[in-house]
């Protein structure tokens, strides 16, 4: 997995996705993204170019993708003989990864003298295209006019990246990584039920410092916070995400503030809260901090050790008593009794929504178990991967925002 990126595993379970494969260095990237999307259940056809074998063979696609691989639309083992029309019949979605220099000019153009191209002019379904070329390729006038012509044509373009390229000089033509271009796809996938919203997001938990290199803070991963904020930018959002000290990288589409104390936390989130239709505090915010933070590191002795403690701010109520406060969502984590104490927070709030867990359920892994309460009661959601979790409280947000 490239380090620069992640993806929160959701699911194209039942999804036709037509990956067309050109000839480019960056083909290698397509054997890889072939494997990822068939982890999250896309059923998964190879259209690869004569120039796309040379780099990597046909037999390698066909035993990623479990299919068949096209390469010729003269190819007898369609039925009807008719490949560059058949395979994408019942496609969800086409893909061309990676898309070199000539290929997005022959597309721009209309040309139809390969299976990928012709497929490309006979398809039913979206488009979607991830360059992948040198960067004086890509920066080339000539490329940028067929970019704006297929993005015109109602193509989707995805990237390209940044970074040290094949043929050893660095800026943009990099094919997105796998990871990113299925993230793309589940993002495309997701109704926008946000979208034109701003969500404002805490996550993760705080530090409060004892002294440089001591604080209390908890066993919050993160992790719950961060797929929520996936699923709000997959659902339309602009997100802005408040974040504590975690070892995740930034959700794809996602504006990251990090905020390791509670006090820079709540800053951060005024600062961004101006026009924000939704404030979702899911981290897990140290409840006190030390009244005094050491300026040197204390030393270990015999004595007994005791720290002053002051309250920290309460950063989810100070955002829902707002006169024109955002639509508010809370998230409680007890150890035992959650609809009492879960329900208790809400009211005490005024929240509109919370969602509980117990500590056992959830803390630090990758699934969870909770129960969302507003007005019209509890409404349980069965075990499952956080990434799943996230995507169900979304669309019962989205569902309660109309109404208010």
């Amino acid at each position: 997995m490239m380090e620069d990126y992640t993806v929160v595993i959701d699911s194209l379970h039942g999804r036709k996705i037509v990956l067309g494969v050109t000839g480019g260095i960056a083909a290698y990237k397509a054997a890889e993204l072939t494997r990822v999307l068939g982890r999250v259940g896309a059923d998964v056809h190879v259209a690869l170019t004569e120039a796309g074998a040379r780099f990597v063979s046909a037999l390698t696609f066909q035993a990623l993708s479990g299919n068949r691989v096209w390469t010729s639309p003269w190819d007898e083992r369609m039925e009807n003989g008719m490949p560059h029309i058949a395979l994408g019949r019942g496609a969800d979605a086409m893909l061309v990864a990676p898309a070199t220099a000539d290929f997005i000019a022959r597309l721009a153009n209309g040309l139809a003298d390969d299976l990928l191209a012709t497929l490309c002019l006979a398809r039913d379904c979206p488009l979607l295209v991830a360059p992948a070329m040198n960067r004086q390729m890509w920066e080339h006038p000539a490329t940028q006019r067929n970019v704006a012509t297929l993005r015109g044509d109602g193509v989707m373009v995805l990237g390209p990246d940044e970074g040290e390229q094949a043929c050893g000089e660095s800026g943009p033509g990099r094919m997105l990584a796998p990871e990113a271009l299925c993230e793309a796809l589940l993002a495309f996938f997701t109704p926008k039920q946000l979208a034109g919203r701003k969500v404002v997001l805490t996550a993760g938990p705080t530090f409060e410092a004892i002294d440089p290199v001591r604080g209390i803070t908890n066993a919050s991963s993160g992790k719950m916070g961060y797929a929520i904020a996936t699923a709000c930018a997959r659902a339309g959002a602009d997100v802005a995400l408040v974040s504590g000290p975690v070892a995740l990288p930034a959700p794809a589409g996602v504006r990251r503030v990090e905020a390791a104390s509670a006090s820079r936390m709540r800053d951060e989130v005024f600062a961004a809260l101006p026009g924000a239709d939704v404030f979702i505090a899911v981290a897990a915010v140290a409840d006190y901090r030390p009244v005094e933070t050491a300026a040197h590191k204390l030393k270990k002795s015999g004595a007994v050790m005791r720290l002053e403690l002051i309250p920290n701010p309460d950063i989810l109520a100070e955002v829902a008593a707002l006169p024109d406060a955002p639509f508010c969502v809370g998230f409680a984590a007890e150890s035992h009794d959650l609809d009492a104490y879960a329900e208790g927070k809400r009211r005490a709030k005024r929240l509109p929504m919370l969602v509980g867990n117990l500590l056992a359920d959830g803390l630090g892994g990758d699934d969870n178990t909770v129960v969302i309460y507003d007005d019209e009661g509890r409404h349980p959601l069965p075990r499952a991967p956080k990434a799943v979790i996230a995507r169900q409280i979304v669309e019962h947000l989205a569902r309660l925002l109309p109404a208010r």
